[in-house]
Formats: structure tokens, C-alpha cells, sequence
């Protein structure tokens, strides 16, 4: 059969319609619908039985569905970044509706999904990015829905056709999932003459020649982002979504740190909360060198080293010493681990 063949025969069963639920699992256990269709497909088959669906684990159906509930519980779950939460509400619900619309024959748009990330770092860029190859993957869009991180070092080669060699290498890692490309506009560095824009001429064929198949996110500063994009119109049209990641605030911020500890099973005393509170309280000023959850990751697990050269030479622990970190441990993480200096040394102090 020759190739237009093929593709007529492929549109001609897919505009068909499955009668059963049954058939429903076989088409989407043989490839021919998407998980998307699939429930699109379950919603229209109000009449079909029960015991058509099955409710165990193997059913494809149901494992995306909960995979899909699970994504947005996470979201949910995350600290802060309201606008973000929207925006990703706003993707899956945009995505089933169109799946809805093919589904009934009316007029669907597809719209690229490549999106720009701005945002300081430590503001959860990365865990959104994983997060919606998940969600994606579970509606149908994505065949993986895996996560590729890389930046301009991983990208850029040393000589010609060296990076788009390493380029091409990385979004073939990629395929079916997200490429995360941190720092983006590094690649932009050097003009017209770097090898950083041989990395940007190879993704952007990339992006047309995959489009069904790879979702790139470009992430980075917001002021560098814009001017990265400003620099490169034709890359603007291409990203046509848009997050902007704020910093966290104080009081996010402690708890964030709240639950990272819970996370390791340990927990604040109430002089250590008061004092990691006060202390994100002063720790105002937001930009590049906040360092948002970053930072609290890091006072954290410093928090907790001192707690165990605090303790390591003691007999007779009991369960409450392991847990809990104290006043002490706070503020020995704060002033030996290069975390505040001048104005926090006072407020550590205090």
C-alpha cells in the first residue's frame, strides 16, 4: 500500500467510532486512540454496562485517570505559585475539551505547547516542568511524558556541527516527554557567531519535525528571558505559553521549610520555628539572590548536620532528640553555612 494509502486508511479508522467500552480498551490497547479519546469515548457510551469497564489496575483507562488525579493532587500540594496552578488548570482543561470537540466532529485547535518559564531560582520551575510531562502523558499528548534537563554547557559544542550533534542527541533523549532547557538564554550568548545559535536553529527544526511528539520548555531570569526572546523574534511565536514563577514569600517560605523537615521525619522546637521564622521574615528582599526554596533546602539540611554533631556523642537518646531540631542548630546553620552575614547575623542573634 503506498504511503498516501496508509494515511487515508489511518484517518478512515480513526474517524470511526468504538460501539462497546470493550472495544474501547482494544483500540486504545492497540494504539489507535489516544487516552484522551479513550475517555472522551467512555463519557459519549453512557449506556454501556459495567462490568465492561473493568476497575482493576491492568485498565489502561483507569491507570490514566489516576495518574492524571494524582498530577493534580501534587500540583494542589505545591506552596504558593497561584498563577501557575491556574495556568496548568487551564492547559488540561483546554486539552480535554479539544479531545472532546474531535471527538464529536467539530472543529478542534491544536496549539503548540512549548512554554517559557520566568523565574528566579529555587521557585519550583523544574518540579512544575516534571509535573505537566506527567499530566500531559496521562491525557494522550505525550507518549512518555518524561522530563530531559539540560542547559548551554550540555548543548553547546567546541566546534562546528558539534552542537547540533550534542543538540540533536539530547532531544532524541527527549522524544516523547519534555525537554527542559535551563538557563536558555545562555544560549544566546555569544551573537550571531556562537555555536549557541546552531543549538536554537537545531531545536526549532526539532520542534516542527516533532511536533506530536516533544514538548521544550525554555526556562530562566525573567528580565533575561525577555530580552533573550526580544533578540530572536522568530523564537517568541514558537513559545506561545507563558509562566512567570514568583518568589515566595516569608511566610511560604517557613512553611516550605515546615514541611521539608517533616519530609526527613524531623520537626522544629518552638524556639527554632520562632527563630527560622524571624529570620525569613528579614530575609525580604526578592530577586536572583533570594534563593527561594533553595535556600530553605539548604539552611534545612545544614539545620540538621549540626543537630547530629550535636548529638553524636551523647548516650541515651530518645526518640524526641533524634526528631526535633533546635534553637541552636538553626542559627549554627544560618551563620556557618554562608547564609546570611551583617544585618542576619543580628537578627540570628537576636
Amino acid at each position: 500500500m503506498s504511503g498516501e494509502g496508509e494515511v487515508a486508511l489511518a484517518v478512515a479508522e480513526r474517524s470511526l467510532r468504538p460501539r462497546t467500552a470493550d472495544d474501547v480498551l482494544a483500540w486504545l490497547s492497540a494504539g489507535r486512540i489516544s487516552i484522551g479519546e479513550a475517555l472522551a469515548h467512555f463519557q459519549r457510551l453512557e449506556t454501556a454496562p459495567r462490568g465492561a469497564v473493568p476497575a482493576a489496575a491492568s485498565d489502561p483507562l483507569a491507570e490514566a485517570r489516576a495518574q492524571l488525579a494524582a498530577v493534580m493532587g501534587e500540583l494542589d500540594d505545591l506552596i504558593g505559585l497561584a498563577p501557575v496552578k491556574e495556568l496548568v488548570r487551564e492547559l488540561r482543561a483546554f486539552v480535554e475539551i479539544q479531545q472532546r470537540r474531535a471527538q464529536e466532529g467539530l472543529c478542534s485547535q491544536t496549539v503548540a505547547l512549548h512554554m517559557i518559564f520566568r523565574g528566579n531560582p529555587g521557585t519550583g520551575k523544574t518540579t512544575v516542568a516534571r509535573l505537566l510531562g506527567r499530566m500531559f502523558h496521562a491525557l494522550g499528548v505525550l507518549p512518555r511524558g518524561h522530563l530531559i534537563e539540560c542547559e548551554r554547557a550540555d548543548l553547546v559544542g567546541e566546534y562546528i556541527g558539534h552542537t547540533a550533534q550534542r543538540t540533536r542527541e539530547h532531544i532524541r533523549k527527549a522524544m516523547g516527554g519534555v525537554l527542559f532547557i535551563d538557563e536558555a538564554y545562555a544560549l544566546a550568548r555569544g551573537g550571531e557567531k556562537d555555536f549557541g545559535k546552531e543549538a536554537i536553529d537545531t531545536l526549532v527544526k526539532a520542534m516542527e519535525d516533532h511536533k506530536d511528539q516533544l514538548i521544550v520548555i525554555l526556562a530562566g531570569y525573567r528580565d533575561e528571558m525577555e530580552h533573550f526572546l526580544s533578540a530572536n523574534p522568530g523564537l517568541r511565536s514558537r513559545f506561545p505559553l507563558h509562566m512567570d514563577f514568583p518568589d515566595y514569600t516569608p511566610a511560604e517560605l517557613f512553611h516550605i521549610a515546615q514541611r521539608m523537615c517533616r519530609e526527613r521525619q524531623y520537626r522544629l522546637s518552638t524556639a527554632a520555628a520562632w527563630r527560622l521564622e524571624r529570620l525569613l521574615q528579614q530575609r525580604v528582599p526578592a530577586g536572583p539572590c533570594n534563593g527561594n526554596a533553595r535556600y530553605v533546602r539548604n539552611l534545612i539540611e545544614r539545620a540538621i548536620r549540626r543537630q547530629a554533631l550535636r548529638l553524636v556523642g551523647r548516650r541515651n537518646l530518645s526518640r524526641d532528640d533524634l526528631l526535633t531540631l533546635e534553637a541552636s542548630d538553626v542559627l549554627e546553620a544560618v551563620l556557618g553555612g554562608g547564609f546570611g552575614a551583617g544585618r542576619l547575623n543580628e537578627v540570628a542573634r537576636a
